[in-house]
């Protein structure tokens, strides 16, 4: 095997890590693969018994060896078995997360979803009936990348598991909006937490903002109370075991 992917950045969905994708670009010491989003550790098709790393290799170019090679794929911290690969293949890789307040999140996913032609219940429907087409089905059933908006902001579950693979101190975990209101501060952590020279001023970075389509609903109060009360105790959790102070996200207000 070549030179390893050392750094990835694991989530959340929705929580500008296409933006933190942006600024990796303009670093020179860091390496980036063909395509943002690689999914090679959740790729199901593969035989995990005996992976082929080579695939993985295909999506980098030749290189002198001096720069790290990263993974930005945000589904890696959601899907239950990506992180334990992350750890089998690599387990001195560096993971950085970052999370959004999870109904903000909920509804940038859903429409996300809905303007490609994946979703097409209002939102209010897909947060409480729509859930319903998550019943039932294996943990890694396709459904649950579409569907899981409310599953995806159980982030406290999603820390336990990276705790599990890797020391603390391998694992960064960063608010969103710090990446947005705070770029300098916060990618002078992220270059500390890698080890490398402070990331260049390129400006600032806002990738993927929403369409600008007709969607059929707009978030209510009710809809985020309904998630406020599905996730308040696993936020609450989250905070603890993250160290991340939550207390201004508007789900948790």
């Amino acid at each position: 095997m070549s030179t390893p992917v050392s750094v990835f950045c694991c989530g959340v969905q929705k929580g500008g890590t296409t933006s933190l994708h942006a600024y990796f670009l303009q670093h020179p010491a860091l390496l980036a693969p063909s395509r943002k989003e690689i999914h090679f550790f959740d790729d199901e098709s593969q035989d995990w018994a005996a992976p082929d790393y080579t695939m993985l290799d295909t999506f980098f170019p030749d290189h002198d060896g001096r720069r790290m090679r990263f993974d930005i794929t945000p589904i890696y911290g959601f899907w239950p078995p990506s992180l334990g690969r992350i750890r089998a293949y690599n387990p001195a890789s560096r993971l950085i997360f970052l999370f959004r307040d999870p109904f903000d999140r909920a509804w940038s996913q859903w429409c996300m979803e809905f303007a490609r032609g994946a979703e097409t219940l209002p939102f209010a429907d897909a947060i409480r009936d729509g859930r319903g087409r998550l019943d039932g089905l294996p943990p890694l059933a396709h459904e649950q990348r579409v569907y899981s908006y409310v599953e995806r902001g159980r982030y406290a579950e999603q820390v336990r598991r990276a705790l599990r693979h890797f020391p603390s101190e391998s694992l960064l975990f960063l608010r969103s909006e710090d990446l947005l209101c705070q770029r300098h501060a916060t990618l002078a952590r992220i270059a500390g937490f890698l080890g490398i020279a402070p990331f260049p001023d390129t400006g600032e970075k806002r990738e993927h903002r929403r369409p600008e389509i007709a969607f059929p609903s707009v978030p209510t109060n009710a809809d985020r109370q309904l998630v406020a009360d599905e996730l308040r105790d696993d936020l609450c959790q989250f905070a603890a075991l993250s160290g991340l102070d939550v207390s201004g996200w508007p789900t948790l207000r």
